[in-house]
């Protein structure tokens, strides 16, 4: 159905960073295994929930997925997941490599099952540095990668996180172009290889991309930090009755605007005559926006912007960016029915391709919910399947 049908993909990875990566990959026609300990993704038990262990967060980054629940500790449950490795295009882990070593399940133990093997590894940091082996969490990553000194440098001081999973959610959408990317050297060359994709190392480059500034120089030029990024009025305007979010930019934009708001005065001051003059003064230019901001309503900023083409969009909240008109034309959030969960809101994929379709095929599945199914594709009998759930290796819903 979409661009990746025929890949099979074991994931054998928790929490947000990996599962979300899968997940893009589910979504674009992988077959997904996700392969969970026998307590299951811990995401399963974040609220708010309507039965226990298909939270919000896991119903949002597992879908077009097929759980099957093994302890890998066990031999027999070790024995599995090599089995269903076996036949996989890709295996995606986010432990750290240390870890997979201890359960045998190194890359050159699984190379040697299946050469052809796409190893992907999402985990904290590079494995030829001293960090090598140091866990790692989003909000360790954004500290260590300059993040709340720089929300404390445009704030009240206070270094601050990003209020979103930022780091797991750019190293997922890193692993997936990673992954493609060996997706097509295998095919090309019939050979798989192990693949790290360590979060810190893609955050340095992701923050520094924009910050660098002029410690790219040697010597360095000034302290680094893009300086419009940091202005203090850098944000939402403040309107006579809420917010918008508006970008006068280019040269074309700042004639139209200043012109469309009677401010020619600003036309022959110098600190507003090119985009590198506004570079340099972009405190004072932010700060006058905001005050010009002030003297309208944001549905009268909203006509008036369009009218002179002016980049802007109304800023939204958690709840009504539900009921944005551009949203809801699209079906962006379809209301759909989970089968234990009932009516829940779904996300659409927002790539789009012109000849393969790509939609939802599974819901976010219930902890080990596939798993005789997967089995039994991977020759399992149902008397072999029978004894790995009794000796405890594999774990089954009660109704299955």
């Amino acid at each position: 159905m979409g661009p990746l049908a025929g890949v099979k993909i074991v994931d054998m990875t928790s929490v947000l960073m990996g599962p979300y990566a899968t997940q893009m990959l589910g979504d674009y026609g992988a077959d997904v295994i996700k392969i969970e300990s026998p307590e299951g993704d811990v995401t399963r038990q974040i609220g708010p929930t309507r039965h226990p262990g298909m939270g919000p967060v896991f119903l949002n980054a597992n879908r077009n997925k097929r759980s099957v629940c093994l302890d890998l500790k066990h031999a027999a449950g070790r024995d599995a997941a090599l089995r269903l490795i076996a036949s996989a295009d890709v295996l995606v882990y986010n432990v750290r490599p240390q870890a997979m070593a201890r359960l045998r399940l190194g890359y050159d133990d699984v190379a040697s099952v299946n050469p052809r093997l796409i190893y992907a590894g999402v985990f904290g940091f590079g494995q030829d540095g001293p960090y090598a082996a140091k866990p790692a969490y989003d909000d360790l990553i954004q500290g260590a990668t300059a993040l709340p000194s720089l929300n404390a440098r445009v704030g009240d001081g206070t270094p601050r996180y990003v209020p979103n999973a930022l780091v797991d959610r750019i190293v997922g959408l890193t692993a997936v172009g990673a992954i493609c990317a060996s997706l097509v050297h295998r095919d090309r060359t019939g050979k798989g290889q192990r693949l790290d994709i360590p979060m810190f190392e893609t955050m340095a480059s992701f923050v520094m991309g924009d910050h660098m500034g002029g410690l790219t120089y040697q010597p360095p030029l000034d302290r680094g930090g893009y300086a419009r990024h940091l202005s203090p009025d850098r944000r939402p305007y403040k309107t006579a009755d809420g917010y918008i979010c508006a970008m006068v930019y280019n040269d074309k934009q700042w004639l139209s605007f200043l012109r469309a708001v009677g401010r020619d005065d600003l036309l022959a001051d110098e600190r507003y005559t090119s985009f590198a003059r506004r570079a340099v003064n972009i405190d004072v230019v932010y700060a006058e926006l905001a005050r010009i901001f002030l003297t309208r309503t944001t549905e009268e900023w909203t006509s008036l912007l369009d009218a002179a083409d002016v980049p802007a969009m109304r800023m939204h909240d958690l709840e009504s960016i539900l009921d944005d008109p551009h949203l809801v034309a699209t079906d962006f959030f379809p209301v759909v029915v989970h089968p234990t969960e009932g009516p829940i809101r779904d996300m659409k994929v927002s790539a789009t391709w012109s000849d393969t379709k790509v939609e939802r095929q599974r819901f976010a599945p219930r902890l080990g919910e596939h798993g005789a199914e997967v089995l039994r594709e991977a020759g399992y009998s149902a008397s072999e399947i029978a004894e790995l759930q009794r000796c405890g290796a594999l774990k089954l819903p009660e109704q299955s």
